[in-house]
């Protein structure tokens, strides 16, 4: 009998497979959550979570991690040669790095989520190649996906052969299948004990080296998707192409292709159907490494300019002392100090359990990946015409070779690493809104009909009812909060008020678009961008108070730069709340309809045409379908 369910659009099918994968159980509170709704829930984010003393298993570690980078790793030659030397490689293997968050019992180092990330915050300021081989391996590789969600015997099994440096890769991206779900074309249709995988899989980064996969694959029969271990020793596997980039130049990522791909069904991980709330979990934790990362890289192109500035004259003094110099130092250093402080407020609050972390995860990941760029950018321009030299030729006319270009090239890539910037803003998003849909989606939902939407406004309007006066009164007795932070309390007192008002200006969002608040996404993401610089201020203003309370002889240094940081954020959250309402997204959205209707052709003459025109790429796309499953 045919189905009489409506047949779902592309869209609606996309937007509903993303719906079921995401975590709708919130386990424990969440300081960004409850900065949508208005809640500024100091009890988070303060005391601010410091680590204590390194042990003693983890600082061996570490030491032995600096002298390996700095005596053993040859940055400009992986960058030239475009290849991991094996000798690295084995020495990662041999430090135990492949095994720094498996489980001692394991075979593994057994390190704390903090641990893990002040470790690849030093190679991340070091070497961005090494930073990817490591974090792919074991942020969302194989281990991650075993430790969270395998069975004894499979952690039993692979576990161990991770933590000796069997490395890993995680396979989910496709050539027709980017942040899509619903376009997911590998398939695993079940025979047996055996999984039967077929299909391919695109930018696998440690995909060429790696000798296990996590690979996501379709159900041909029930469409769910799930999650495999695969040995890259499977008869079927192949490494199609070695994929080469702007930077990152030994990156071992690869096109993976899967032609009847005969996997045991005691490889199928966390059960039937799993698969893409597996990779959403397993992405809550690993976003973790790049805000770490980031941190370093941040530090060393403060280091650099700070160097540079104080050797390179112009006018008879330092360059440093020239304002225009003076200022970006300032700012530099502001926003690197906020860079670590997010870090590491990030990695404690992932350590410390009870604790909801996946949208300070991917806000970390957003903002620290951000600012990261800038200062890059911004350390070439200081440096002038040696920041765009290459290292080799620095060296080769004498002078130090200071990575600001490979630097750069690196580091553009973290903002499409682990979700891009639109992903995350868009995940992010989903979550501010989240509880108006669960209040009021009935009225909302395009499908309800009249007496549907009648019968659940009763219930709104005793929910919001209790909820919305409050973000307007509260103010009245809360004016004079948090005098124990001394000329930090502004800020505090900043952050507050802003959280109220961010939730009142996103429900009236809601009530204003309704169904259409989707789609509104310049909106959506302002909103974001308020509640990314309110976290930043957060994690700031609580590690400087933290540093103070503790008596650290660097307290008053701190309290100058989150004091920086805090005015400067707080001029972005004012502007980011005007455009709420003041913007020019309606023309936006006009002009890119004429552009894309070929309306503005006539600003393109005098280009070269080499074919790049919209009817070339859906020529291609013709000819270049999406596979078959019995392809």
């Amino acid at each position: 009998m045919a189905s009489t369910e409506p047949r779902l659009t592309t869209e609606e099918e996309s937007r509903r497979v993303a719906e079921e994968s995401r975590e709708t159980e919130w386990q424990g509170r969440g300081f960004l959550r409850e900065l949508f709704l208005g809640q500024f829930s100091v009890d988070l984010v303060h005391p601010f979570p410091a680590a204590g003393k390194d042990r003693p298993e983890f600082a061996a570690f570490y030491e032995k991690l600096r002298n390996f980078l700095l005596n053993e790793v040859d940055s400009i030659a992986i960058d030239e040669t475009g290849e991991y030397p094996e000798h690295v490689v084995d020495g990662l293997r041999k430090l135990g790095a492949f095994g720094m968050k498996i489980p001692v019992e394991y075979g593994g180092l057994g390190f704390t989520v903090s641990e893990y990330c002040k470790a690849m915050e030093m190679i991340g300021s070091f070497d961005g190649n090494i930073t990817a081989l490591l974090s792919a391996h074991q942020s969302i590789g194989v281990p991650q996906p075993l430790k969270l969600f395998g069975t004894p015997e499979q952690k039993e099994k692979y576990l161990p052969r991770c933590a000796a440096g069997a490395i890993s890769a995680f396979a989910l991206t496709e050539p027709h299948a980017g942040s899509d779900p619903a376009s997911l074309t590998t398939t695993a249709k079940r025979e047996g004990d055996f999984f039967v995988l077929n299909g391919e899989k695109l930018w696998c980064t440690n995909g060429t080296l790696a000798e296990l996969l996590v690979v996501m694959a379709r159900d041909p029969d029930t469409n769910r998707i799930s999650a495999f271990v695969v040995e890259t020793s499977y008869p079927g596997v192949k490494v199609e192409h070695r994929c080469r980039f702007m930077g990152l130049k030994a990156l071992a990522n690869g096109v993976i292709s899967f032609k009847d791909v005969r996997v045991p069904a005691e490889n199928l991980i966390g059960g039937d159907g799993k698969g893409l709330k597996i990779a959403l979990i397993t992405l809550n934790t690993g976003r973790l490494t790049l805000p770490a990362a980031c941190a370093g890289i941040a530090k060393q192109c403060l280091e650099t300019v700070r160097g540079w500035s104080d050797a390179r004259h112009q006018w008879g003094v330092p360059i440093w002392k020239h304002e225009a110099v003076s200022h970006e130092i300032a700012d530099m250093a502001a926003t690197t100090f906020a860079m670590d402080s997010v870090a590491k407020l990030a990695s404690q609050m992932a350590d410390r359990g009870g604790y909801d972390i996946r949208l300070e995860a991917a806000a970390a990941k957003e903002w620290n990946t951000v600012n990261a760029w800038d200062i890059v950018d911004r350390t070439l321009q200081l440096r002038g015409g040696r920041g765009y030299e290459t290292e080799k030729s620095l060296v080769e006319r004498g002078e130090t070779p200071i990575p600001v270009e490979r630097t750069l090239r690196d580091c553009r890539i973290n903002l499409i690493f682990e979700g891009s910037s639109e992903i995350m803003h868009l995940f992010m998003a989903r979550e501010a809104v989240d509880k108006h849909l669960q209040i009021a989606g009935a009225v909302i939902d395009k499908n309800n009909g009249f007496s549907q939407k009648a019968a659940a406004i009763p219930g709104i309007v005793s929910n919001y009812a209790v909820w919305y006066p409050p973000l307007w009164f509260k103010g009245l007795t809360s004016w004079n909060n948090f005098q124990d932070w001394g000329r930090l309390a502004k800020h505090m007192r900043f952050i507050e008020r802003r959280a109220r008002k961010l939730a009142r200006e996103s429900f009236h969002g809601m009530a204003l678009y309704q169904a259409k608040m989707e789609r509104k996404q310049g909106f959506l993401f302002r909103c974001v961008d308020i509640v990314m610089e309110l976290f930043a201020m957060a994690a700031t203003l609580s590690h400087a108070r933290h540093l103070k309370d503790s008596g650290s002889p660097e307290a008053e240094r701190a309290m100058d730069l989150a004091d920086l940081f805090c005015k400067q954020a707080q001029r972005r959250v004012k502007d980011s709340f005007r455009a709420l309402w003041s913007n020019d997204d309606n023309s936006l959205n006009k002009v890119a309809a004429q552009v894309m209707k070929g309306e503005h052709a006539w600003v393109l003459e005098g280009r070269l045409d080499m074919g790049f025109t919209p009817e070339s790429f859906q020529a291609k796309a013709m000819t270049t379908s999406p596979p078959s499953a019995a392809a």
